[in-house]
C-alpha cells in the first residue's frame, strides 16, 4: 500500500509540473495553442489556450511502467495517446490515420490484457470472436465519447475522475489490484491536470488527452466485466452512460437531421446548458459533473446486479431526452 501512495503521489507530481511547463513553453513558443478565434463551433473560451494537457497526464501514467499489468499496457497507452497528440500539434491528422492508430491501441490492449466480454448480461451470451470485435468496438467508441464531451473546463476531466472513482470502488471490491492501482494512478495524474483546468481553463486536454483518457476508463470496465461475475456488463454501461449516451445521441441527431455524423455542430447537451442554464464556462461542467454523479457512484453499491444497472441506465436516458427536448424548446424561442 505504501508503494502504491508513492506511485501516486510521484504521477501527480510529475503531471503538475509538467502542465506548468507546458503552459510555460506553449505561450512563449506559440505552441499546441487552441486559438480563441477560431471559428469552430465547439470553442468557448476567450484566449489562446495550449491544447496539450494530456502530455502530463501521459507522463504521470507512465507510473504504470512499475507494475506487471502497465507493462502489458504501455505500447497500447502510447499508440491511444499519439491517435490524439499528432492531432494537437499538427491540426490536420487525417481521420482514417487516427483511427487506425485507436483500433491498433484497442486491439493490442484486449488481447494483452485479455479483456474480452462474452456475456452482456440479462441472458446474452456472444460468442468469443464477436466479443472481441464487440470489446474494440467498445474501446475505440469511448475514446471518441470522452474527445466529444470535451468542451468546457473541467467538463471531460469531471466525468472521468467519477468514473475512476467508480471503477477503483469496485476493482477494491472483487479484489484485483491491477485496476485498482491503474485507476488510482491514472487519478493522480488526472488531479495534476485538472488544478490548471478548472476552473480558469490553463490548459487543456487536447485530443490526445481526451483519447488517453477515454482509452484507459473503457479497457478498465471492460476488464473487470470479462473477469468478474460480481460485475455485471451493464455496471459498465450505467458509470459510462453519460459520454456514450452522448456520442449515440448525437449521431442519430445528426443522421436524422441529414447530416454528417463527423461534421462538429452546437447543438450538443453540453453547449445547450451554457446557452440557455449557467452562461459560464466552469459552471456549466460542474452543473454537468453534479447531475450525473448519483448515475455514476451509486451503481457501485450494486455492481453486480444486471437489471439494475439496466434501470439506472435507462432512467438517465430518459432524464437526458426530456431535458434535451427542454433545452432545444429554449433554444428555438431565443432565435
Amino acid at each position: 500500500m505504501t508503494s502504491l501512495i508513492w506511485l501516486m503521489f510521484d504521477s501527480f507530481l510529475v503531471s503538475f509540473f509538467l502542465q506548468i511547463f507546458i503552459i510555460f513553453v506553449s505561450h512563449k513558443y506559440h505552441l499546441f495553442l487552441d486559438h480563441h478565434s477560431s471559428s469552430e463551433p465547439q470553442k468557448f473560451h476567450q484566449i489562446s489556450t495550449p491544447r496539450s494537457g494530456g502530455i502530463g497526464i501521459f507522463a504521470g501514467i507512465l507510473f504504470l511502467l512499475l507494475t506487471p499489468f502497465g507493462w502489458k499496457l504501455v505500447f497500447s497507452i502510447f499508440l491511444a495517446f499519439l491517435s490524439g497528440i499528432l492531432e494537437d500539434i499538427h491540426r490536420g491528422i487525417k481521420p482514417k490515420v487516427r483511427l487506425f492508430l485507436q483500433l491498433f491501441s484497442a486491439t493490442s490492449a484486449v488481447l494483452l490484457t485479455h479483456s474480452v466480454i462474452t456475456y452482456l448480461g440479462l441472458g446474452i451470451q456472444l460468442p468469443y470472436f464477436l466479443g472481441v470485435f464487440f470489446s474494440i468496438f467498445s474501446i475505440v467508441g469511448l475514446m471518441n465519447a470522452v474527445n466529444i464531451i470535451d468542451g468546457f473546463n473541467g467538463l471531460a476531466s469531471g466525468i472521468v475522475f467519477l468514473i475512476l472513482i467508480a471503477f477503483a470502488i469496485v476493482s477494491h471490491q472483487v479484489g484485483n489490484h491491477e485496476i485498482w492501482k491503474l485507476t488510482l494512478i491514472t487519478l493522480s495524474a488526472l488531479v495534476g491536470f485538472m488544478l490548471f483546468n478548472i476552473p480558469k481553463g490553463k490548459i487543456f486536454l487536447g485530443d490526445g488527452g481526451a483519447y488517453l483518457l477515454g482509452f484507459i476508463t473503457a479497457l478498465a470496465g471492460i476488464f473487470l466485466a470479462s473477469n468478474y461475475e460480481k460485475v455485471s456488463p451493464w455496471f459498465i454501461l450505467a458509470v459510462l452512460i453519460y459520454p456514450v449516451w452522448e456520442v449515440l445521441f448525437s449521431i442519430y441527431r445528426k443522421v436524422k437531421e441529414g447530416k454528417s455524423p463527423l461534421e462538429p455542430d452546437n447543438r450538443h447537451m453540453h453547449m445547450l446548458i451554457y446557452r440557455h442554464i449557467t452562461h459560464n464556462n466552469p459552471k456549466t461542467s460542474l452543473f454537468i459533473v453534479l447531475v450525473c454523479m448519483p448515475f455514476i457512484l451509486i451503481p457501485t453499491l450494486f455492481a453486480h446486479n444486471s437489471g439494475a444497472n439496466f434501470m439506472t441506465a435507462s432512467l438517465f436516458i430518459l432524464c437526458y431526452h426530456w431535458f434535451y427536448k427542454y433545452l432545444l424548446k429554449q433554444e428555438r424561442s431565443a432565435s
